[in-house]
């Protein structure tokens, strides 16, 4: 008898430490999202110790973004990147969030317009491997903590390399390596024997929160998607780990 688990037919691709159908993998990953959606401050806070707010300041802050700038924000549903980029870019400039699940889209909606923050701000739910908008449509591109979560991560990189204007920035915050041994053992503790009951015991969903820890080991790690972002086309890569590389910002140009 063979108790080994079937292998998934046809192509696979990682949900977590999971093979599964590369069909399937955008319909779990929204599955966890909608899960999350109401509680993503927490999972965050959960997740980085509540340091993500500060992780996030520091990538608009070195973003480049200057006033007038139509920005499109990728996997922002929940609207912390487009809040923070807003006073940057001014009256005259644009954020248009764009996200994958209708969820993380409304709380980000409902949360910033409770924050009186309607002007020059569109909302959009899209898949960033397939953008709806012309080539050469924006001065920069966002994405924070989503690009992990993509299925064909190279096609999303191409995709908003051509979304791009010549010239235009691509940024991209996530999880990324840890640099030193000894904090890598540390954080993988946290990661898999902690917050996995934290999520239990603040949001009964301990399941996305695993899955959320899992889908952190399996990105490409800095220099991997620096590699990445250099074949979609993207020139002056630039790696800058934050917290011991817990993060990374990676930004590129388009030329």
């Amino acid at each position: 008898m063979n108790n080994q688990p079937e292998t998934p037919p046809g192509p696979t691709t990682h949900f977590g430490f999971r093979d599964v159908p590369v069909g399937d993998k955008q319909k779990l990953v929204g599955q966890v999202f909608t899960s999350v959606a109401k509680n993503y401050d927490l999972m965050n806070d959960l997740m980085s110790l509540g340091i993500h707010r500060l992780w996030k300041r520091h990538f608009v802050a070195v973003s480049g973004v200057r006033r007038g700038d139509r920005v499109l924000d990728l996997a922002g549903g929940t609207g912390d990147i487009a809040a923070l980029l807003k006073p940057v870019l001014g009256d005259a400039g644009e954020v248009v969030v764009g996200d994958i699940n209708a969820a993380m889209l409304g709380v980000g909606r409902d949360r910033l317009t409770d924050r009186g923050l309607v002007a020059g701000l569109r909302w959009a739910q899209l898949n960033a491997e397939r953008l709806p908008f012309p080539d050469n449509s924006f001065d920069a591109v966002t994405m924070a903590f989503g690009l992990r979560n993509v299925t064909d991560k190279d096609q999303a990189l191409a995709d908003i390399c051509r979304v791009l204007k010549p010239g235009g920035r691509a940024l991209v915050l996530e999880f990324s390596r840890v640099q030193s041994e000894l904090f890598g053992k540390l954080y993988d503790f946290h990661s898999f024997k902690v917050l996995p009951k934290l999520g239990r015991l603040f949001a009964g969903d301990a399941d996305s929160y695993r899955y959320l820890a899992e889908s952190i080991r399996k990105h490409p790690d800095q220099e991997t998607l620096k590699g990445m972002m250099e074949r979609a086309g993207f020139g002056r890569v630039e790696v800058r780990n934050l917290s011991n590389g817990i993060v990374a910002i990676h930004r590129a140009y388009k030329f």
